[in-house]
Order: structure tokens, then sequence, then C-alpha cells
């Protein structure tokens, strides 16, 4: 009996260290450089373009998230991730978030379930930009 309650300590020890363990470090952040979308329309001649980045903003301790806006005619039409966490909820994310971002024209747009915080991140780097705050 004197030794169940160290045996039960170190266990559950244990089991906070694996709850807590990363098989890889997400603190590096992978320089994505998205080339322009496919489905980005190709400006008009004459037309009022702005390419405007937005300021790197910590996704918690994944890493650093940084967007650039094309704006044409004062319309979001295009949303590039110049930075992002190397993760595989980001990954998955980020097509929703532009996505998101070309249907709201705006900031405004929800988080993806599983990359919280790397959606956060990308609608303040995303506000920054559109605010002429950027880099």
């Amino acid at each position: 009996m004197k030794k169940t309650i160290p045996i039960l300590l170190l266990t559950a020890g244990g089991f906070v260290w694996l709850w807590q363990y990363e098989p890889t470090p997400h603190a590096e952040t992978a320089v994505v450089a998205q080339p322009p979308a496919a489905s980005a329309p190709a400006p008009a001649a004459g037309a009022d373009t702005r390419t405007l980045t937005g300021t790197e903003v910590a996704a918690g301790r994944h890493g650093i998230v940084q967007v650039q806006v094309l704006l044409t005619n004062g319309s979001i039409t295009d949303v590039r991730v110049l930075r992002a966490p190397d993760t595989n909820p980001t990954e998955n994310a980020l097509p929703t978030l532009r996505e998101e971002a070309l249907t709201a024209q705006s900031a405004d747009i929800d988080t993806v379930s599983g990359a919280t915080m790397t959606s956060e991140a990308y609608a303040e780097s995303l506000q920054a930009a559109l605010d002429g705050k950027g880099a």
C-alpha cells in the first residue's frame, strides 16, 4: 500500500508527458510563398491593382502566419500565404481561409476547426494588410 501512491503519481506524470509530446517541433515556420492561384483572375488593363502584405502574426506556439492580398479596384481578388506553420491542420485550413476571405471580401472570416490559432493569425495578418499596416 505504501508504494501505491508514488506509482499512481509517476503514472499520471508519464501520461502528462506523453500528452504534451510532439513528434516534430512546430516552432519552425515554413515559408510557403504560394504562387498566384489559378482561379485568381488576371487584372484588366487599367485596373487599380495593389498588393498589400500583412504583418507576421504568431499562431500560438505553432509558428508565424503572414499573408499578402491582391486588391483590384478595391476588391480582394487573391490572398497568398507568405509564411505559415508547417503542420497538417494548417495546410488543410489555408485553402478554406482563402476562399472565406475572397467570399467575405474582408478579414471577418470564421476559424477552421482544428486550426484555430492559424485561422486567427491569418485573419489578423489579412486585416493588417487591408489596413495598410503590413510590411
